[in-house]
């Protein structure tokens, strides 16, 4: 695939109104070719505006259709992935192996969406049939389902530039859902980004859909994303990130004159609590693969287990052992971006102002923004002291905490805000405690994992990526898994209508053969 670094505007390739710019390899240091077109406020209205005009069409394709639209963008993955991955790699200093694997897990999630829409099970169909002769009251049909929100707005994500970027699962669960998409490309890797969205813009134009149902734009600096949450036809927007970009655009879709759903990943250190019988059992083990698992693709991962919390007795000086061995080991690799980079060092600096100790590190950096692997460790009462201490640091950094008791680890488990993923090791004598730190790490998350990491995660119906705040915006959704396409979704119920009016999936019959609730049964009526 020829690269053009143009905007793909609906099936348009577009060149640039506010500049260029032109992809970094921060392995070599070297500008990568080509130029990459920049845009504004016109290029946004442009691309919402086709949006909303194919919202109408798209949101009401059959079932059969969306799945067949959503499978060819997964044959279309596929069929590029080798490209995919060499070029991504160049923008991002991952290994293209990884970034194969990654493209083939994208078109794995597609697939899945796929089955999803065919299922029909997203719409959660429910019919109170009419009742004329109940009394005191008569009762109308009354029939519900789930329809698209309308255009929606994501931002691609840094970290993961195949699965969380323009062929991510934010992507697929909204196409899923019947919502257009404009897609807002991360600068870290517009070649990457321009050959997945060529994929969909392909497979638009192929499925004879709208050319609004899929759009790229990239802009420099916030006011192109500032000028995507303030359009009035945006229904939703998307953010993987910091924080602090997440919380501004929440805050800013909240000033609209029609507020919008901002569903944001932002922030989680993802805590590893080992309970003393299982410390005392495998504690060499638990620490030598907990830190080759936060070394993941140089620690630049959402689910990264970055704090790492026992009880010092039986097993804890293996564990410690264990841990810094391995982080000794770990060569320096390239992080994402420069200010990816010189965030973590600065980060990791001031966890030593904070009173943590290294007590292992990986080979000194080579080039100019390799990550050097780093462990510190702090007692439980610097952690509670500190609140520095809890948050997330990007990168190849881990923090081990030395506690004192199972009650100063349950008071630990309670300082820390919303989370991702929590994990727990624990063996049948450690039931009790478990079942103690068990609501704490409930109220806290919406994952949490027994005698495993916290990474990688399944992408599956039973999968939740989401949490209570600052880990996301909103706890009640999933950004992983087949329930992400929830957050695309509201319900509308028809009453009183003919079965000719009614949505397919609503009529008399059940011509699609949904599974569907009727006066409170689950079945196929």
């Amino acid at each position: 695939m020829t690269l053009t670094g143009e905007l793909l505007i609906g099936a348009a390739g577009v060149l640039a109104t506010a500049g260029t710019m032109t992809a970094f390899n921060p392995a070599s240091g070297e500008l990568i070719e080509p130029e990459f077109a920049l845009g504004g406020a016109a290029e946004v209205d442009r691309a919402v505006r086709l949006a909303e005009e194919a919202f109408d069409s798209y949101s009401h394709t059959g079932l059969a259709e969306r799945a067949a639209f959503l499978d060819l963008i997964a044959d279309k993955l596929e069929a590029v992935k080798d490209e995919l991955a060499a070029r991504t790699s160049l923008e991002t200093g991952l290994p293209a192996d990884h970034l194969a694997a990654e493209t083939l897990r994208a078109a794995a999630t597609f697939r899945k969406f796929a089955t999803v829409v065919r299922q029909g099970r997203f719409l959660q169909t429910a019919i109170d049939p009419a009742q004329p002769d109940r009394q005191p009251t008569p009762r109308m049909d009354h029939r519900l389902q789930k329809v698209a929100l309308g255009p929606v707005v994501i931002f691609g994500a840094s970290n993961f530039p195949i699965s969380y970027s323009v062929a991510g699962g934010d992507t697929a669960s909204a196409l899923a859902a019947g919502c257009p998409v404009i897609l807002k490309a991360h600068n870290a890797h517009p070649g990457a980004s321009e050959i997945q969205g060529r994929v969909i813009q392909q497979a638009v134009a192929e499925a004879g859909l709208h050319e609004g149902v899929f759009s790229l734009i990239r802009g420099a600096g916030n006011e192109i994303g500032e000028a995507l949450v303030d359009h009035p036809l945006v229904r939703a927007v998307t953010f993987t990130g910091s924080e602090v970009g997440g919380m501004a655009l929440y805050r800013r879709a909240q000033q609209r004159r029609d507020p919008i759903p901002v569903f944001t990943e932002m922030t989680s250190v993802n805590p590893t609590f080992v309970l003393p019988a299982a410390l005392a059992a495998r504690g060499a083990e638990i620490g030598n693969s907990l830190i080759q698992r936060a070394m993941f693709n140089v620690g630049q991962a959402c689910l990264k287990p970055a704090t790492l919390l026992a009880v010092d007795g039986p097993g804890f000086q293996e564990l410690r052992e264990a841990a810094s061995a391995e982080v000794e080991k770990a060569a320096a690799r390239t992080m994402l971006t420069p200010g990816i980079h010189d965030a973590y060092n600065r980060n990791v600096q001031r966890m030593g102002e904070c009173g943590a100790t290294l007590i292992g590190a990986g080979a000194a950096p080579t080039r100019a923004w390799d990550g050097q692997s780093q462990l510190y460790e702090v007692t439980g009462d610097q952690l509670l002291a500190e609140p520095v201490l809890r948050e997330e640091v990007f990168g190849p950094a881990v923090l081990l905490v030395r506690l004192t008791s199972v009650d100063q680890l349950l008071e630990v488990a309670r300082a820390f805000r919303g989370q991702l993923t929590a994990a727990m090791h624990a063996d049948a004598p450690d039931h009790p405690a478990a079942a103690r730190l068990l609501p704490i790490l409930e109220r806290r998350t919406g994952r949490i994992v027994i005698n495993a990491l916290s990474l990688p995660q399944e992408v599956s119906y039973a999968s939740t990526h989401g949490g209570a705040f600052p880990a996301t915006s909103d706890s009640r959704f999933t950004s992983v898994g087949m329930g992400a396409i929830e957050r695309f979704l509201r319900p509308v119920t028809y009453q009183n209508f003919p079965d000719a009016l009614l949505p397919e999936p609503l009529r008399e019959g059940n011509p699609l053969h949904l599974w569907r609730l009727v006066d409170g049964e689950l079945g196929q009526h």
